[in-house]
């Protein structure tokens, strides 16, 4: 179903791209991409990162009050529930969140119109090497917990729609291509 089509109710009916993956994964890079190439194919669609909507739900500061597992699964619930408002809506929902949890992975499954999972999948050695923010750094110098990851467990997606393994070879331009063809390819 395309973005422009009505579902039974009579409404909309939209789409979500859900993109999950450690810290430094290439996340946002990936869906910033995404995101550029259907505005140009003219699809209305709106992109949400999940440090920005930390900051805008107000618990961007990293300490062990909010980026513990709990804190964590409740933002990523919040994160889905607003997902699919939007989606309801027509819209098609790109979201780039570390929120490695079943229960999510779950919930979006069975709540989320045109849901699509994409695991971006780094070795822990290339995600500290790349290290965007100095999460791993200030987590090896002790300044840190609760990284996910490291000391905080993950769920690894269990049903990922395309696991994207990486590869030092392929550029986030050919990724968000990669990812695009196969969106269309589900209409």
């Amino acid at each position: 179903m395309s973005s422009y089509e009505i579902n039974p109710s009579g409404q909309p009916s939209g789409s979500v791209v859900w993109i999950t993956g450690l810290s430094g994964a290439g996340k946002t890079t990936i869906a910033c991409e995404l995101v550029r190439r259907l505005r140009m194919q003219g699809q209305p669609v709106v992109m949400l990162d999940g440090d920005v909507l930390r900051e805008l739900m107000g618990v961007a500061d990293a300490n062990v009050h909010n980026h513990g597992r709990d804190l964590r699964l409740a933002l990523a619930m919040r994160y889905a529930q607003l997902c699919q408002m939007l989606a309801e809506q027509g819209l098609i929902v790109v979201i780039a969140t570390i929120s490695l949890f079943r229960e999510v992975h779950t919930w979006n499954r069975a709540n989320l119109p045109g849901y699509f999972e994409v695991y971006i999948k780094v070795p822990l050695e290339e995600l500290r090497r790349r290290d965007p923010k100095g999460i791993y750094r200030r987590f090896d110098a002790g300044e840190l917990t609760h990284v996910a990851g490291l000391d905080l467990p993950i769920d690894e997606p269990e049903a990922a729609d395309w696991i994207v393994e990486f590869d030092s070879e392929r550029t986030v331009t050919a990724l968000a291509a990669d990812l695009s063809q196969i969106l269309s390819l589900r209409k």
